[in-house]
């Protein structure tokens, strides 16, 4: 037992077990990326069998150490060349490293084992089991060489070899989860192998490559991609702070070659985006698409009818006042109120109102009637996809969309749903909000709508957190009063210039592209 206070035999345990490690990690890395290509359930015990198959093999191998000796004999001479048996397994493992590494590498490179649209087929367990084998084979030779050229102690060598194959084991799963999470990784670990093999047929050839120049490349490149791995994850970080609903419509707008919208709280760097084909996806589809994903984030006040643009129906009116109202009135549904529309009765069908009138003269807005029914009422804080809900629930009927309240502030039909997804469809009486007047020139009416506009000019700097919804609130916001005719902004390479105000409010506006002057204008 006095080997066990024998500071010599604990210091070479220690420096073959830190070595065995080193020269086993090889070995560890190209098993999990062998590992990967088996079903979840068989993952684990291929590693298990793969390192415990290296540990039998160096223990087997460490038993016979004078045969090993002997493989270092040559056998035979090519020219100045002589190779023994060693350097045939080295030279053969070494072919066998780059033949694998660099199919592996063509997979992935290529995308021929890892295309999603279909279910993956995993390789058979024996088939991965049995290249593990081989290259056990080849790094538990190299391992024992150096285990018997460092200690004479045949039980250090052995206890050297299970220590290191344990720890190996232990830090296995969470290497191979770690390698197979970062394509990166596999495709650095697959470099290594390669270099590792060039190395093992350099020295079956009797090329000696000094393993310091082959860890000093490894350690450099780990040292960079741990860095390129240190910037990803800040990266994702940032990249988290956006909304995954914006993440998301980003996505499919430029797999449909449109605009990225940009979150206004985000720090986030744009990353290269993906060539679309140009005939793809029209503007108009992704301009739909866009208005549907961004349906969610809207509030009922940016696509209802507003109070100051609805007809109602006042009952204190004269019947013939009313009922020329309704023949010259596009709609087919109208608000029913007394004296103002904050007096409200109910909703009623315009067809229905004509014929009570003809009939008997009056509009009976009694229940018992039936020509005017009670309204439906929707706070302006519910959502565009909650207020969706109660249209169908309405069965064709008006929607009435009060404040806190309880004050008439819009009307809301399908129609203004639709027309948030696919742009405005004007009555007879009205026309566009968003007019071309020429190339890169528009007028647009102060209640246009922003997201509408957005799409228009193909800007991202209408929209943002603020309340209000349409052309005017933004340039009453941008100007903090009433602007008088002819005062303008300009923002994001667009001018927008007041061209009427009616009533207090911004009645229409001039939009022209701002021309960048460059240096060949400059005098």
């Amino acid at each position: 037992m006095e080997w066990l206070f024998d500071p010599t035999i604990w210091a070479g345990l220690l420096t073959l077990v830190v070595l065995e490690i080193v020269l086993g990690i090889d070995n560890l890395i190209f098993i999990a990326i062998l590992a990967d290509k088996l079903p979840p359930h068989q993952r684990d015990k291929a590693r298990l069998i793969g390192l415990s198959l290296a540990m039998l093999m160096r223990l087997g191998l460490l038993t016979i150490v004078s045969w090993l000796v002997t493989l270092t004999t040559p056998l035979f001479a090519l020219g100045s060349m002589a190779f023994s048996g060693r350097d045939l397994i080295l030279l053969l493992g070494g072919v066998f490293l780059l033949f694998k590494a660099t199919v592996e590498l063509h997979e992935r490179m290529e995308g021929v084992t890892h295309v999603q649209t279909r279910s993956r087929v995993y390789a058979g367990f024996g088939a991965v089991v049995a290249q593990i084998v081989v290259l056990d084979a080849v790094f538990s030779l190299d391992a024992v060489i150096t285990a018997v050229g460092m200690v004479d102690n045949l039980y250090v060598m052995m206890a050297a070899v299970i220590i290191s194959i344990g720890v190996m084991i232990l830090a296995s799963k969470p290497l191979t989860r770690f390698v197979n999470a970062h394509p990166t990784v596999v495709v650095l670990c697959l470099s290594f192998l390669l270099m590792i093999g060039l190395s093992l047929v350099a020295e079956g050839l009797g090329f000696h490559i000094p393993k310091g120049y082959l860890y000093a490349a490894i350690g450099f490149s780990i040292l960079i991609e741990a860095l390129n791995q240190f910037a990803r994850r800040n990266f994702l970080k940032q990249e988290a702070r956006v909304p995954l609903r914006d993440r998301t419509a980003d996505s499919v707008l430029r797999l449909m070659g449109g605009k990225k919208r940009m979150h206004p709280d985000a720090d986030v760097e744009p990353q290269d985006e993906p060539v679309a084909e140009p005939e793809a996806f029209g503007v108009e589809e992704r301009n739909m698409v866009s208005s549907v994903l961004a349906l969610a984030d809207r509030s009922i006040r940016s696509i209802m009818t507003p109070r100051s643009e609805l007809t109602w129906v006042n009952l204190d009116d004269e019947a013939d006042t009313i009922l020329r109202q309704l023949q010259a009135s596009p709609h087919s549904g109208m608000p029913v109120a007394r004296g103002q529309l904050d007096q409200l009765v109910g909703i009623a069908r315009t067809k229905d109102l004509v014929s009570a009138l003809m009939l008997h003269g009056r509009i009976d807005a009694s229940p018992e009637a039936g020509v005017v029914r009670a309204p439906i009422l929707l706070p302006d804080t519910a959502g565009v996809l909650g207020a969706m809900e109660t249209l169908k629930r309405a069965h064709g009927q008006l929607v009435l969309v009060t404040d806190e309240f309880g004050i008439v502030q819009g009307l809301l039909t399908p129609v203004d749903i639709l027309e948030a997804i696919a742009g405005e469809f004007p009555d007879e009486d009205e026309q566009l909000a968003i007019r071309p007047q020429g190339p890169d020139l528009w007028e647009a009416d102060g209640a246009a709508d922003l997201h509408q506009l957005e799409q228009v000019l193909e800007t991202d700097a209408l929209v943002g957190d603020e309340d209000y919804t349409s052309l005017a609130g933004f340039l009453l916001a941008r100007f903090a009063s009433m602007p008088e005719p002819g005062q303008a902004i300009e923002l994001d390479g667009w001018r927008y210039e007041v061209v009427a105000v009616e009533d207090r409010r911004i009645a229409k506006v001039a939009i022209s592209r701002v021309v960048q002057a460059t240096s060949s204008d400059v005098p």
